[in-house]
This record gives structure tokens, C-alpha cells and sequence, in this order.
């Protein structure tokens, strides 16, 4: 089996989820991992993979047939998403919905040019979400799709309320109204804001002296991530926070509420539903995914930026297509 060869550019938690993944894919060899840290610095999760920096990459184009980057969609993917496109077939997880189709021109426009393949924004959502939307919303025409976050801990929004002064550490869960997911389910089709469909639940650790009810009163008054949302806020010690919100749970649901009939008079419904206790993990592994997609596209001369939807769903699988056949159909 001739093996595909991927690197990791950025060796935080999403990183490390994506390395533990390719150990699950048989027909994958991780080259190693690159960091903007000194390598010698880095302990990886397997003692065998290797570290290098991230200058070293654009020696190793020969070496690696997909790379996969794992940095934030704030400041590293804008920048790094075109540079290593134009050495390497590249995957990424640019998850900031409304600056996507500008990232994906950059990105389609750089990936030409170098006649590499781009696949961009991949992960649960946008990825596996966005691709639910587009099914039931081409099987179910009439009809309004809603999509639920959580239970799950945000990792922007805990890092905006470590920002704030007086604050040690932070962890923030988004957590689903159930009336509002009734409603939904119910087939009702109803208008909901922003508050009537997410709760937000901080667990805070002050510093010492830190003003608690002032911390409080800029979380809930924060734009763009509090203030239009039913927030509670719960002050904890370090080590409660250490011992009851270390882990990295997500997920949510996509749901299609539609109608069919001559009148519009039967009522069909459409779910898809994640639970995850480590986002990170989960993300890698619909990263790795999309790396077999990836080179396997680019196998075919297929060039320039793709979404999830436009990768054909038997290239993510490493079983043959008369395999999918006899099996999945």
C-alpha cells in the first residue's frame, strides 16, 4: 500500500487530536509535526513522531503529499493558509462563517496558481454540519433549518473572558434551551432569537482582590459574544475549575423541519447529532479525512480552494468504492 504522507503545521490540542488520528489510518504516515516553538522543545503525544520548525517546511515538498494546518482562524490560517498552499495540498479548519467565501478566494486563487488543492474550513461547523444543511435542505425545499451548539465548552469565548482584568482562568459551556429544541422538534417551525435558543454558563477564577461583580457585569455585557445571550456566571477556585473543567466536550444538532404534500400538509423532520467528549480529538479526525480526500483529488488534477461540499463523500473513506458498495448501499 503506498502510504499518504501528511505533515501537522501547529501542535496545540487540535494538532495533537490529528496525530492521534492518523495512528488510526492505516493508509497514512505522519512525517512529523511543525512548530513555531524550538522542536527540541516539543513533546508529542507518539514518542516516534517527529518535530521540526516551522521554517523547515518548505524544504520538505518531496516529503509530504497533504498538509494539514492546525492553527486559529483569527490570525494564523488567514496568513498561513496561503503560504503553504502554494507548497503542499493543504486541509484546514477556518471556522469564522462570515469571512469564508473571502478566505476561499484568496485560497482558490493561491492553490491555482500553484496547482495544489486547498480544502478549507473542515471540522463539525462549518464541515459535517454545513453538509447536513445542504442535503436536507435540497431534499426538504420547503421547510427551515436550525442548528444547536452544544453542550460544550467554547474555546473563543473562554479566552475572552480570561482577557478581561481580574481574571485568572475561564471556561465557558453553551448549552442548548430544551423548550426551544421542543419547539423545533415539534415540527412548528418557529422564529427564535439568538437568547431564546443558547444559554451561556461561565466558571470563573478570579485573581486575588479582583473586583468579582464587576468581572461579572463585563461578561454579560460583552458584544459579540455575551450580551445577547442569557448568561449566568459562576465564581470557583482554581482547583474546582482544574478538577471538575479540564476536558473538551462539544457537539450539538443540525435540524430540518419541512413539509411535503400536495398542500403541505405532512410534517418531516431531518437530525443529525453530535456528542463529543473531546472536540479536539473529533476535529483531528475529520481533518485526517479530508487529507484522503485531498490527495486523492489532487491524483486526479483536480486544483484550487474546495468545502466539504464540494469532495465527493466516498473520497473521505479508505475502503474501495466496490467495498462502500457491497457494504454501506
Amino acid at each position: 500500500m503506498t502510504k499518504i504522507r501528511v505533515g501537522i503545521a501547529g501542535y496545540g490540542n487540535l494538532g495533537k487530536g490529528v496525530e492521534m488520528a492518523i495512528a488510526q489510518n492505516p493508509d497514512m504516515e505522519l512525517v512529523g509535526v511543525f512548530t513555531r516553538r524550538q522542536p527540541q522543545d516539543v513533546k508529542t503525544i507518539r514518542p516516534e513522531t517527529k518535530a521540526y520548525h516551522i521554517d523547515d517546511a518548505a524544504k520538505m515538498t518531496n516529503d509530504i503529499d497533504v498538509m494539514i494546518l492546525c492553527g486559529g482562524s483569527a490570525t494564523d490560517l488567514p496568513k498561513q493558509g496561503p503560504e503553504f498552499v502554494k507548497l503542499f495540498h493543504t486541509i484546514d479548519s477556518f471556522d469564522t462563517h462570515a469571512k469564508i467565501p473571502e478566505y476561499f478566494e484568496r485560497m482558490d486563487q493561491t492553490a491555482k496558481a500553484a496547482g495544489k488543492v486547498g480544502i478549507i474550513s473542515v471540522g463539525w461547523d462549518p464541515g459535517l454540519f454545513s453538509l447536513n444543511r445542504m442535503y436536507a435542505g435540497a431534499v426538504l425545499p420547503n421547510g427551515k433549518d436550525y442548528t444547536f451548539w452544544g453542550k460544550g465548552i467554547s474555546q473563543g469565548h473562554s479566552d475572552a473572558i480570561r482577557r478581561i482584568e481580574g481574571v485568572q482562568d475561564a471556561k465557558q459551556y453553551t448549552i442548548p434551551i430544551e423548550k426551544a429544541v421542543e419547539e423545533v422538534r415539534s415540527g412548528s417551525n418557529p422564529e427564535l432569537t439568538t437568547r431564546e435558543k443558547h444559554l451561556r454558563e461561565c466558571f470563573v477564577v478570579a485573581k486575588p482582590g479582583a473586583d468579582t461583580a464587576k468581572i461579572e457585569q463585563e461578561i454579560k455585557t460583552m458584544p459579540n459574544y455575551f450580551s445577547d445571550y442569557d448568561t449566568v456566571v459562576h465564581f470557583i477556585s482554581q482547583e474546582e475549575l482544574n478538577e471538575k473543567h479540564s476536558g473538551m466536550p462539544h457537539g450539538g444538532f443540525v435540524i430540518r423541519s419541512g413539509k411535503t404534500g400536495a398542500n403541505q400538509e405532512t410534517k418531516q423532520i431531518i437530525e443529525y447529532n453530535l456528542k463529543l467528549e473531546s472536540n479536539p480529538e473529533f476535529t483531528g479526525s475529520v481533518l485526517v479525512a479530508y487529507a484522503r480526500a485531498a490527495y486523492r483529488m489532487s491524483q486526479e488534477g483536480v486544483t484550487g480552494a474546495k468545502t466539504v461540499l464540494d469532495v465527493p463523500p466516498a473520497y473521505l473513506s479508505a475502503k474501495s468504492g466496490a467495498e462502500l458498495r457491497k457494504e454501506l448501499l
